[in-house]
């Protein structure tokens, strides 16, 4: 179904998994489409309660794949950006769906921007983070000049950004930008902590949680405040909702269909 990505469905967790290790899975014109699509497929997918995205080999993503930029050329840059780039960062924020990001190498450029727009990342401690565009006289995209300062602040964010440094694991937890980290033998085993959880919770209500969330960093208290309202309304009428007012009168864990 895709050239450049892995992609399985098993008991409600969807893989979606770079899979051009020969290039440290820089991202193609076809793999960002693919990327795009492939979160489009998990959103209509009802069995799907959770994501997990990773890369095959010692990276996750290396960012732009400079090599197939510098032999076919770029026209614009920005028409780049907005058909490509954009269009997959968006997938991944707008899937009403929790998107825990697997990093198992390096996630450089575009690649460290695919990381941040995750809604849960669990880091190797082998690996580091970067915000590459520096080195090639660029600007960040994918947006990273969303995630970034609000990941570590502005000032953080500008040394970050202005110098390309490697972030360590260890010091991207310390910032924030990750939730847990652990050797990289011992991923899976801490991605299945969370997907464990996630396959059983409340699907409609996390992804309404995940709306609000965006929605928080440009409203004031008062439209939130509103939003908060009208979104109960949808998680209230959820079959969800019910199991869980049951469960409770019944005193037993609820079990979740994620609808």
């Amino acid at each position: 179904m895709f050239e450049h990505i892995l992609y399985q469905n098993q008991d409600g967790v969807c893989s979606i998994t770079l899979n051009r290790p020969e290039v440290y899975n820089a991202l193609n014109v076809k793999l960002t489409y693919e990327i795009k699509e492939a979160f489009e497929q998990a959103g209509q997918d009802e069995s799907v309660r959770v994501v997990v995205l990773s890369g095959t080999g010692d990276a996750f993503c290396s960012g732009a794949d400079l090599k197939e930029a510098a032999t076919k050329g770029i026209a614009s840059y920005s028409d780049e950006v907005r058909k490509r780039y954009n269009p997959m960062i968006l997938a991944m924020r707008n899937l009403p769906k929790p998107v825990i990001g697997r990093i198992n190498g390096v996630a450089a450029g575009a690649g460290c921007s695919l990381a941040l727009a995750c809604d849960i990342l669990v880091m190797a401690e082998e690996t580091y983070l970067t915000e590459a565009f520096v080195g090639i006289g660029l600007v960040m995209d994918s947006g990273s000049g969303y995630f970034l300062p609000r990941l570590v602040g502005s000032s953080k964010a500008f040394e970050l950004a202005t110098t390309g440094a490697k972030i360590s694991a260890k010091e991207a937890l310390q910032l924030g930008m990750v939730n847990k980290i652990a050797p990289v033998a011992m991923l899976d085993e801490v991605i299945k902590a969370y997907t464990g959880y996630y396959t059983t919770a409340p699907t409609v209500a996390i992804g309404l949680m995940k709306k609000m969330l965006n929605q928080s960093f440009s409203s004031s208290l008062e439209e939130m405040l509103e939003y908060e309202a009208q979104l109960q309304d949808i998680a209230g009428a959820s079959k969800d909702h019910r199991e869980g007012i049951v469960a409770f009168m019944e005193k037993r864990k609820p079990v979740f269909k994620g609808k």
